[in-house]
Parts: structure tokens; C-alpha cells; sequence
């Protein structure tokens, strides 16, 4: 026959196991949504790497486009912008889609091995404190890591494009390009601190 005092001790066991799952879950959902939340800043990154090869590219064709004869160089210029704004259209969805799942895997796996549901709650309503300086810290090793396999898992697609890209260029201006892999890829270094207020996809430099 069961004491009151064993009834009591097996009904609080048969609690803290059921209740175990939804803790569980409760710090999962934590980490999902201050995921979401860094969210813009992880597109920014993935539009500034697309963005950049094509902006270093601009800037060699507007020291070689005084080159071309005057009558030519309005339909040059034209066709330059036409060549940019396809390679952006086409490769900031890439790196920014890619980017934003390989991000629960890098971001999210970080902050739900180096935080408790406390501090993610902290986290999320963005207080100063401690927790925010630890996640400052944090917060440039996973952006290197996330960059890092962005550009290793869309490297063979983006290599092509600015490849085309250079060529398509070196063509309306009548010159070589630099070497066959001249624009190799997008950029690993990604910008420091990543928001809203980076430069849109139909902003690149015009000549």
C-alpha cells in the first residue's frame, strides 16, 4: 500500500517529466524567434557579399570608360547597367535565401548552446546588460561561420555569373578581362554589423 508521502513524491516525479518536453520546447522557440529577429541582418549581409564583386567590377569600368569613343559610351554604359542589375536580381535572392537557412544552423545552434531561456528572453527585449556584451562577443564568430559556409555552398553557383559578368563588360569596352577568375567569387569578409540601412540592389555605383 502507497503512502500519501509516495502518491505525492511518484505525482511530482510524473510532473517534472512531462513538464521537461515543454521547457524544452519553450527554449527552442526562444531560439527561433531571436533568430527571425537577426533576420535583416543576415539578408544585409548576403545582399553587401553579392553586391560588392559587382561594385569593385563598376569601379575598373569607370576608370577605362573615358576609352571608349564618345558616340559609343552612353549605349556602353547602358549595357553595363543592364549586365549589373541582372547579376544582382539573380544573385542577391541566391546568397540572401541560402544565407537565411543556413542561419538556425549556425546562429541558432550558438545561442541555444551558450544561453538559457532567461537570457534569450534578455536577448530578445534587447536590454543592456551583461548578457548583450557576451552576445556582442559572440555574434562575429557566428557571422565569420555563417559567411564562411555561404560562400563555400554557393561559390560553383555565384563564380560563373560574375565570370559572365566581367566578360560581358570587358567586351562592351573592348578590352581583356583581367584573368579568367578575376571577380572569384562572392566576398568572405562580411560587413561588421549588418542592418537596414545597407545599400539597396539597384544602388551600385553608375559610371
Amino acid at each position: 500500500m502507497k503512502t500519501p508521502f509516495r502518491s505525492c513524491a511518484a505525482a511530482l516525479l510524473l510532473l517534472s517529466l512531462a513538464a521537461s518536453p515543454v521547457l524544452a520546447q519553450s527554449k527552442k522557440e526562444l531560439v527561433n524567434k531571436l533568430v527571425l529577429l537577426q533576420q535583416p541582418g543576415v539578408e544585409a549581409m548576403a545582399r553587401g557579399m553579392a553586391e560588392q564583386p559587382a561594385i569593385q567590377l563598376t569601379m575598373q569600368a569607370r576608370q577605362l570608360i573615358e576609352k571608349v569613343p564618345a558616340e559609343k559610351r552612353d549605349a556602353v554604359i547602358k549595357a553595363i547597367d543592364t549586365d549589373l542589375k541582372k547579376y544582382v536580381d539573380e544573385t542577391v535572392p541566391l546568397l540572401r535565401d541560402r544565407a537565411v537557412k543556413l542561419s538556425p544552423t549556425v546562429i541558432g545552434a550558438e545561442l541555444e548552446s551558450n544561453f538559457n531561456e532567461d537570457e534569450l528572453k534578455q536577448l530578445i527585449t534587447w536590454f543592456e546588460s551583461p548578457v548583450i556584451k557576451r552576445f556582442q562577443q559572440l555574434a562575429p564568430g557566428m557571422q565569420r561561420t555563417l559567411t564562411e559556409k555561404l560562400v563555400t555552398e554557393t561559390r560553383a553557383q555565384v563564380e560563373p555569373k560574375l565570370s559572365a559578368l566581367e566578360a560581358s563588360m570587358a567586351k562592351q569596352l573592348g578590352v581583356t578581362p583581367a584573368s579568367a577568375g578575376g571577380a572569384a567569387g562572392p566576398s568572405g569578409a562580411a560587413p561588421a554589423a549588418a542592418g537596414p540601412g545597407n545599400r539597396s540592389a539597384g544602388e551600385a555605383p553608375r559610371k
